[in-house]
């Protein structure tokens, strides 16, 4: 995840940079036709896909957070799977099989690979944690690598390639938790709480009338990759990447940054992938104002959907009822990574 060494300077870039602003405003403005609320959780999502990371969305049945994906799939006009994630999943549901095919001039048969529901752009992995690990597992290389290996044959993903995953954090009944090398991959988790009483009355008069509810497309995925590229092309400071390392190490219980109630409370720390999220995150984020250059309150932004996975929190921690979130909004808010 090495950054790009040009940065954002011509005019060209600052053109674009401008067209990334104006894009994130329709863009919300679109799925707010669909979508009440749940700003920073739309905003996190944004995040990602500009920073070509995948995100896990948590939170109780009912919130939308379906809806919620497919809207965006809608808006940025990209191929879109939706694959529900069941007991009975098997691999080759996700990535696909081959199947053997007959040429009708010569007669002879051949196997052919059909590609699954992961040939898209845009993967909607409904309840992810209802898949036994084997299934979920068919996952990670298509995340990390954009690729896919079945029968001996790799095959490249189409870009841009993201995963955005929804999961219930209250029903576990019948459900395999993500292993943390699999959480490790996405790189922002994005809580998804009940909305306030005066969206909830708009929900239900929205959803309850009969008005169309149509979304338009504001991007294609040739912006969508030229986007990309210039967030990464975004320059912070030297100062910035080393807040953002040293707030990484201090969740580490065992570094001798870590203040007290870090080694009371966690088990394990976040590893590296949390430094490179947190400063692509902080670009990602200066790029959808317009600005051509991150600064503090951008990783302070992303920080708490970086980190809140990444963290284990220990029996402690468990007995004294905090939880990864808390301990990691407590460190967010010290001064000490910042200073």
């Amino acid at each position: 995840m090495t950054a790009d060494p040009i940065q954002v300077g011509g005019d060209r870039d600052l053109e674009l940079l401008e067209r990334l602003a104006s894009a994130k405003e329709r863009l919300l403005t679109e799925v707010r036709n669909r979508i009440v609320g749940q700003q920073d959780v739309l905003e996190g999502v944004l995040t990602a896909v500009l920073s070509g990371g995948h995100a896990l969305l948590v939170g109780v049945p009912g919130l939308g957070k379906t809806l919620m994906i497919s809207t965006i799939a809608d808006a940025l006009h990209l191929r879109f799977s939706r694959i529900q994630f069941t007991p009975d999943l098997m691999p080759s549901d996700i990535t696909g099989t081959e199947i053997i095919e007959e040429d009708h001039t010569t007669g002879k048969r051949r196997f052919k690979f059909v590609h699954g529901p992961i040939f898209a752009n845009i993967i909607l992995a409904d309840e992810v944690n209802r898949t036994p690990p084997k299934t979920q597992a068919a996952l990670l290389q298509a995340m990390q690598e954009h690729e896919v290996t079945a029968a001996g044959e790799t095959y490249k993903l189409p870009g841009p390639f993201f995963v955005l995953a929804t999961q219930n954090p209250i029903e576990q009944e019948g459900t395999y938790p993500l292993p943390e090398a699999q959480l490790d991959r996405f790189m922002l988790e994005l809580a998804v709480r009940y909305p306030t009483r005066d969206e909830e009355e708009q929900i239900v008069e929205e959803t309850t009338g009969d008005a169309d509810r149509s979304v338009a497309a504001v991007l294609e995925a040739g912006d969508l990759l030229d986007m990309q590229r210039l967030v990464r092309r975004v320059p912070v400071s030297k100062s910035i990447v080393r807040a953002a390392v040293t707030l990484a190490r201090m969740t580490r219980p065992a570094d001798e940054l870590a203040p007290a109630f870090i080694t009371e409370y966690v088990a394990w720390g976040a590893g590296p992938r949390a430094s490179q999220f947190l400063v692509l995150g902080a670009k990602a984020r200066a790029a959808m104002d317009g600005r051509p250059m991150a600064d503090l309150d951008d990783v302070r932004d992303v920080a708490p959907s970086v980190l809140r996975h990444r963290v284990v929190a220990n029996f402690a921690a468990e007995a004294a009822r905090r939880k990864a979130d808390d301990i990691c909004a407590e460190l967010i808010e010290s001064k000490q990574w910042s200073e």
